[in-house]
């Protein structure tokens, strides 16, 4: 989402409130979940779960080794429910060519470095940048280019905008700022 004028433009930026992220750690949360009453069952000889007797599950060594992932599991769960409570990589870009600052911002994880600004002049902007790595794992990022900081991602890697929408992005901004744009 983002907001233009004539003289400032602010792009907003979701962060971890998903709705993928909010499937995986509900899904996963559920899955360990279910692996740790697996494993606690096979080890009280009750069934906790009336889907799987506990008596086809031997304690030593398959359900020492469910009790592992659902623990494990459970911990990358609480992982994935921390960010997006935090709503980590949330934040903007503001351009402003009345007053000739750039802003970026984004939320961190909690601690000292929280909160993540940038302020600069926009004519310390030396050109915008798209980076294209073709391939399986193909992504795309844009990043804005400042003279003596180097090269700032404007995008986010998993972001996967096709070609034309990065393309059409970084022309507007770079026409916006009056900069050139750079392919890499």
């Amino acid at each position: 989402m983002s907001w233009r004028s004539e003289h400032i433009w602010i792009d907003f930026l979701r962060g971890s409130r998903k709705t993928s992220n909010f499937c995986w750690a509900f899904i996963l949360f559920l899955g360990s979940l279910g692996f740790l009453l697996v494993g606690t069952s096979s080890y009280l000889g009750r069934d906790l779960i009336s889907l799987f007797p506990s008596q086809q599950i031997i304690f030593f060594p398959q359900g020492i080794v469910m009790s592992f992932y659902g623990i494990a599991g459970l911990f990358i769960s609480s992982y994935l429910w921390c960010t997006i409570s935090w709503n980590v990589g949330s934040g903007y870009d503001r351009f402003d060519r009345k007053e000739g600052l750039a802003s970026i911002f984004r939320w961190g994880f909690p601690g000292k470095n929280r909160r993540i600004f940038l302020r600069f002049l926009l004519k310390d902007i030396q050109s915008i940048r798209i980076e294209v790595k073709e391939g399986i794992y193909a992504h795309r990022v844009l990043y804005i280019e400042i003279r003596g900081q180097g090269a700032i991602p404007l995008t986010r890697n998993e972001k996967n905008l096709t070609p034309q929408e990065i393309e059409q992005k970084a022309a507007e901004l770079a026409y916006f700022l009056r900069v050139p744009i750079e392919v890499f």
